[in-house]
């Protein structure tokens, strides 16, 4: 068997999320069609990171193992082929040794979340962003989420169906910058509880709104409590963009 190492880019909005499921369209199941495909097997095909329904990626990992001994490009341009008409593409394939494992082995992931300020409805960007239609203080959210760095019980930001074995995290970055009419948070952590970043965003937006002071969303945080949760923003603004390994991975 041959392990390859895979990234891939994703419009989540047909699939139901990145995980398989018995009555609904996946990425996975997606890739793993196309992998057998191409090897004339059932291949399974593992990810760096579950994304929700409706949740898009600009650089998810995944890794499979194919009977064929193919050359990368070979392997990427086949799986392409076979992935028409899914929204996904593999931009990147390199073989890897059998230790790599894309979730296991990553040492950090990186979200963006996309939202644009402005009451028109959006035509090009739906489904691709979140449109808010009151005016954001982006200085204000960034300020805020400086207190989300570091490690904290994350309880209030974790979804109830989480099955993390613990609510405590470590972000290592964090940062809310306007571009235009569009305001981005990106952060980045070895790994996130279920719709963490997405609850984050939701409380956030509290403070850019003028709902809460910064004070109110630290408040929140400390409180360790799911109640004090914001509204929880949509799929529609979230992306992967990218998993990080060890150089020898």
């Amino acid at each position: 068997m041959s392990r390859y190492k895979i990234t891939i880019e994703y419009d989540g909005t047909p699939f139901a999320g990145w995980q398989r499921q018995d009555n609904a369209p996946s990425v996975q199941a997606s890739l793993e069609r196309a992998a057998e495909r191409l090897d004339g097997a059932p291949v399974l095909v593992y990810g760096a990171g579950r994304t929700d329904s409706g949740v898009h990626a600009l650089g998810q990992v995944a890794h499979l193992d194919l009977v064929k001994d193919l050359a990368a490009d070979k392997v990427r341009d086949a799986l392409n082929y076979h992935l028409k008409p899914d929204p996904v593409a593999v931009l990147e394939a390199e073989r890897v040794d059998d230790e790599f494992h894309a979730r296991f082995s990553a040492t950090s992931r990186h979200y963006l979340y996309r939202m644009i300020d402005r009451r028109p409805p959006l035509t090009l960007d739906r489904g691709q962003v979140w449109r808010v239609p009151k005016r954001l203080d982006a200085d204000a959210m960034h300020h805020a989420a400086q207190a989300l760095l570091g490690q904290h019980d994350f309880t209030t930001f974790r979804d109830a169906q989480c099955q993390a074995e613990s609510p405590v995290k470590t972000l290592d970055a964090v940062q809310v910058s306007r571009y235009g009419e569009e305001v981005q948070l990106t952060c980045s952590a070895r790994s996130f509880l279920h719709r963490q970043v997405r609850s984050m965003v939701g409380s956030l937006v509290e403070v850019g709104t003028g709902k809460w002071s910064p004070k109110d969303f630290k408040a929140a945080l400390d409180a360790a409590d799911r109640s004090r949760c914001g509204p929880v923003a949509p799929p529609d603004g979230l992306y992967l963009v990218a998993v990080d390994y060890p150089p020898d991975a």
